[in-house]
């Protein structure tokens, strides 16, 4: 359920790190009649350049693939890449979605095969549990635009649509496999938009539960972009789930809620939820996403080397927040859309070394045997304005600031104070870098690293004045260390996904165990040096939040990095919360205060009720309107062992105007009732199940709310009123028909209890075999 007041349009697209639709046209193409016989007969129209010396260059230095496979691995990266879906198991006809495409689809389309590599036109991916992910030998393209391909087009379009099956790509759908989720787990998804992971986890928590119950498990998803949060809400929406909450928060920043900080322990109930913890983290960060370069070809033009240096502080600040979340024992995937090493080893190395014998990098090679993955990296270089770096300390003094210690296999840094004269950067523009153009259209600087070779040499000179004679250097010379480093970390315990071994996209994952709290001293070592950079935004948090402009993550680099205790563990803290921001604390303590004074006053400001604490969106109210409550529930005959005391919440406190009410699970009510009783420090912007929408109706009905198509399947074994079962002409003339005359049924006995019925709203049920439809 969403809750913004201000609500745009839903925004269809996939927001991936901001880039824009790669199926548009070439910014740099030829005016009309200048020889572009273009695609559908547009002459401007022309593919995108599949060539980056600089990304070859890179990627050959730091040696993720073996030299004799390079050949290999680049003609696969200039290849679109294929179709692939996955089946909702936890559907209610997925068994026939299952058999339709064993029996139907694949004979049929074998004919239609593309690719002389592949010998079906579909087929199930070998490593998915249970044949329910498929991959197509056909590109997004060729599925819109084959006309032997349109029938199953339309299919996969029209049970996408229902919630039946999701379309993603293949090595998006692995890190939420290993995170091994359970029934009764509680899962946190840190950057979940677009949400095909999201709807992927909630497919888990819902498919060992029988129908008409609900499991004890929880997703919260999270994501710092207002617009894509509203695409989140529209992707998870076909779950029809009550388990789900939205949020709309900083990952590094997510907020901790630990109900001692907020009231003594004498009124504290032991039975209640005391603070907000998960047993799953799903951490897929923001990254430069150079492994989606198949489906996203206006990556080879955007891509620079810089891109992974200028996301990596941000990366490890959230993964070490959903760390601080996780609760001991649990497990927390770390993965990228990335095969940058500094975006991907480096981060791991870097969790290891703050969280010590804390946390575990666990060996999961053996979980899904049929996946061709690679080891991950133990060495590689950084590489910043065209140098190339084996070690921190060949960093020159004044770029030390930007490529931090973290970034290198040993993670440790220099302690000299002084530039090493051996050391010579690259002022003039890299031969081998994007080229003039090229470094002119930066558009992902996210960090001063990002500002490739083009840096100005006033700008060094003005740095580090007292080295004139190594800074002379730096403009006639490019710099590569001769001197590299190792990690002392499991770090092949890392997965690489890459895109030869299984004709799919290239991914990073990780996966991480914590066996104890954090310890404070582990988490605030190596992030002393980066205070500097920003005493934050979070100082005013909820006014940033609550703006109608939100930055996306990987804008907020330069500006936000999380202080030491963000990452602290709760046991040595009490919670994870950001003390970083002592303006937020005490901001939030004055919040708490004043609600507390005018509650014990009697005079609750009803104004600030209706508005909430987060500017722009909704308050979530639990709906206790009895005589509202009890009309319902006598109008349908809803049994007694269907629970809604507690389960009901709306986003209007003001009952006389409620639209519609949302049924939410035990484990959902819990963390509401936890976030009321800490201040509403989760700013939430969706979440439960449409169950009930106010009707009005001319002849007047008892009740004034009617059923909820999305909650009907969830509370339809336990209403025994207003509830008919038809014969298939009769469930069919329903469908076809606007109006239809009681006599007019086929079966008159059917038409005789239709005609008892109290006027409003009523549920048609045709059953055919094990099937159940309603109209």
């Amino acid at each position: 359920m969403g809750g913004g007041r201000k609500r745009g349009r839903t925004q269809r697209r996939h927001f991936k790190q901001g880039r824009e639709n790669v199926w548009k046209h070439n910014p740099q193409r030829p005016p009309a009649g200048e020889g572009g016989e273009g695609r559908e007969g547009n002459p401007s129209w022309q593919p995108f350049a599949t060539e980056n010396p600089a990304f070859e260059e890179y990627y050959k230095e730091q040696q993720i693939i073996p030299e004799e496979e390079w050949d290999d691995f680049m003609s696969m990266l200039r290849k679109p890449l294929p179709s692939t879906f996955r089946i909702n198991a936890s559907c209610q006809f997925f068994q026939d979605i299952c058999s339709q495409l064993e029996n139907d689809f694949r004979k049929s389309l074998e004919t239609e095969v593309s690719d002389e590599h592949e010998e079906d036109a579909i087929r199930p991916l070998p490593w998915y549990p249970g044949n329910l992910a498929w991959h197509l030998n056909f590109s997004r393209m060729q599925l819109r635009r084959n006309q032997a391909l349109e029938s199953f087009h339309e299919f996969l379009k029209r049970e996408n649509e229902v919630g039946n099956i999701t379309r993603q790509e293949a090595v998006s759908m692995v890190p939420p496999l290993f995170l091994n989720v359970q029934p009764d787990h509680h899962i946190l998804d840190m950057c979940a938009a677009p949400g095909s992971k999201t709807f992927q986890l909630l497919e888990m928590i819902h498919q060992s539960t029988k129908p008409a119950l609900l499991p004890s498990a929880l997703v919260v998803a999270n994501d710092v972009d207002v617009q894509r949060c509203n695409l989140l809400i529209h992707q998870t929406k076909r779950m029809c789930t009550a388990n789900l909450i939205v949020t709309n928060h900083e990952a590094q920043n997510f907020p901790g809620c630990n109900l001692a900080k907020f009231c003594s322990e004498t009124c504290m109930d032991e039975a209640k939820l005391q603070r907000l913890e998960f047993d799953r983290v799903l951490c897929d960060v923001p990254c430069s996403g150079d492994g989606t370069v198949r489906k996203a070809p206006d990556m080879w033009r955007k891509w620079n080397a810089g891109m992974g240096n200028g996301l990596h502080r941000l990366q490890v600040e959230i993964a070490m927040r959903g760390m601080g979340l996780l609760k001991v024992g649990g497990r927390m995937v770390y993965s990228t859309c990335s095969m940058n090493p500094v975006e991907n080893e480096a981060v791991v190395a870097e969790i290891l070394r703050r969280c010590g014998d804390s946390v575990e990098l666990l060996d999961i090679s053996s979980e899904l045997p049929e996946l061709v993955c690679r080891p991950g990296l133990s060495t590689w270089k950084v590489r910043d304005r065209g140098s190339w770096f084996g070690v921190h300390e060949d960093i020159p003094r004044y770029r030390k600031s930007v490529i931090s210690p973290s970034m290198f296999p040993s993670g440790k840094g220099s302690q000299d104070v002084e530039v090493n004269t051996d050391v010579v950067d690259a002022d003039m523009k890299d031969s081998t870098d994007m080229g003039e153009e090229g470094e002119q259209e930066r558009n992902t600087a996210i960090d001063d690293s990002n500002n490739g070779d083009s840096a100005k040499t006033e700008e060094k000179t003005e740095v580090d004045c007292e080295s004139g004679e190594a800074l002379t250097r730096y403009k006639k010379l490019n710099f590569t260390s001769t001197r590299t480093e190792h990690s002392d970390y499991p770090l092949h315990r890392c997965m690489r996904i890459v895109p030869h071994d299984q004709n799919s996209g290239a991914f990073f994952i990780a996966v991480l165990r914590k066996h104890s709290p954090l310890n404070e001293i582990q988490v605030v070592d190596g992030v002393k040096s980066e205070q500097s950079i920003s005493k934050d935004k979070t100082g005013k948090l909820e006014e940033d939040l609550g703006s109608d402009k939100v930055s996306s993550e990987e804008n907020i680099v330069p500006q936000q990095v999380v202080d030491n205790t963000n990452a602290v563990d709760g046991e040595q803290n009490g919670d994870m919360d950001s003390k970083s921001s002592k303006d937020k604390s005490s901001e939030d303590a004055k919040v708490i205060v004043k609600e507390t004074e005018k509650a014990q006053a009697g005079t609750r400001d009803r104004r600030q009720q209706n508005q909430g604490r987060w500017r722009g969106v909704d308050p979530v109210i639990f709906f206790k309107d009895e005589v509202t409550i009890k009309s319902i529930v006598s109008f349908y005959g809803i049994k007694d062992s269907f629970p809604l005391e507690g389960h009901l919440v709306t986003r209007n406190p003001d009952t006389s105007h409620v639209k519609r009410i949302y049924y939410v699970s035990k484990s959902v009510q819990d963390v509401l009732e936890l976030n009321i009783k800490v201040g509403e420090r989760l700013k939430i912007t969706s979440l439960g199940l449409k169950i009930f929408e106010r009707q009005s109706s001319k002849e007047g009905s008892p009740c004034t709310f009617r059923l909820s198509s999305e909650g009907l399947p969830l509370l339809l074994p336990y209403i025994t009123k207003q509830i008919l079962y038809a014969s298939a002409i009769d469930f069919q003339h329903l469908l076809q028909y606007r109006t239809i005359k009681f006599p007019d049924f086929v079966d008159a006995k059917f038409g005789e209890e239709a005609s008892a019925l109290l006027p409003g709203c009523c549920v048609v049920v045709l059953r055919e075999g094990k099937i159940n439809y309603f109209s």
